[in-house]
């Protein structure tokens, strides 16, 4: 079953097109990048995804059902953390679990399991915040944390919810160098927790589909690269896929990794970002 399964999809606003027939499909456990030119729809194709901005032509599926709307099975982490000023790290990890499972009349009703269900809440955002190494600061507010451990809360946050589809927008775009390093290690733990449950015949738990600008971390964080870019021919334009390839493999004390690794840059760079 496909983690994804957006078919000829197409997007437009106003008169201005922007995305046109693109066709991507994700097995659950893929790891995906995104990358392409800048302003050539790569967000627009998120929302679209996320079901905030629902595709204008063609469909969108996640694990089988048709997305229209935004969905708990779909979760997001931005560039600039979608984070509560108000709520300490804890709470806002919690916070999803309890809008998802627990309505207003249910806490009014029955204030005795409501408080019973908080305190599970409670627990289970401890417990991820220490899976993102934030244990420490479980009781600080958003003010109080460097940009690296809001990431890191905004990622727990979605995580939480145990998403089919995790979708990264540029996440560690506004990041230090060494943070983003710390970031990319956590990225590719998920992964490792993926070969993990694979290795046991179990369903892998993490499908993500990350967008960046950064070709190197794409291939580094990677299993499968698509490549966004405007489409002229035919009377059509707008963005759609030119580049769908597995992404390379390598070890940097591998002089024949590394050179693999430099011809996919040399090629994305090419196609995608028709740079010669």
């Amino acid at each position: 079953m496909y983690a994804l399964d957006a078919k000829q999809v197409g997007h437009f606003f106003g008169s201005k097109r922007v995305l046109w027939n693109v066709n991507l499909s994700i097995p659950q456990g893929q790891f995906v990048s995104v990358v392409g030119p800048s302003g050539c729809g790569k967000s627009t194709l998120l929302k679209a995804i996320l079901g905030t901005h629902p595709a204008k032509e063609g469909e969108i599926y996640a694990t089988n059902i048709k997305i229209t709307r935004p969905s708990r099975n779909i979760g997001i982490v931005y560039q600039h953390y979608s984070l509560y000023d108000f709520m300490t790290s804890v709470n806002n990890v919690a916070f999803g679990l309890e809008q998802d499972q627990t309505s207003l009349p249910y806490r009014l009703l029955r204030p005795f399991s409501w408080k019973k269900l908080r305190k599970t809440h409670l627990e289970q955002s401890h417990q991820m915040l220490e899976r993102v190494g934030l244990a420490v600061v479980a009781d600080q507010y958003p003010n109080q944390l460097s940009g690296g451990q809001r990431q890191r809360v905004a990622l727990a946050q979605a995580m939480i919810m145990k998403p089919k589809l995790l979708l990264l927008d540029e996440p560690f775009g506004a990041l230090d160098e060494a943070t983003r390093e710390d970031l990319q290690d956590l990225m590719l733990s998920l992964h490792k927790e993926n070969q993990i449950a694979q290795e046991k015949g179990e369903h892998p738990p993490y499908t993500v589909l990350i967008v960046t600008h950064e070709l190197n971390e794409a291939i580094y964080l990677s299993d499968r690269i698509i490549g966004l870019s405007q489409y002229h021919a035919q009377g059509e334009k707008g963005a759609t896929i030119v580049y769908d390839e597995p992404a390379t493999a390598w070890d940097a004390n591998s002089a024949r990794d590394f050179t693999l690794f430099k011809e996919q840059k040399d090629a994305i760079r090419s196609i995608v970002f028709n740079e010669k």
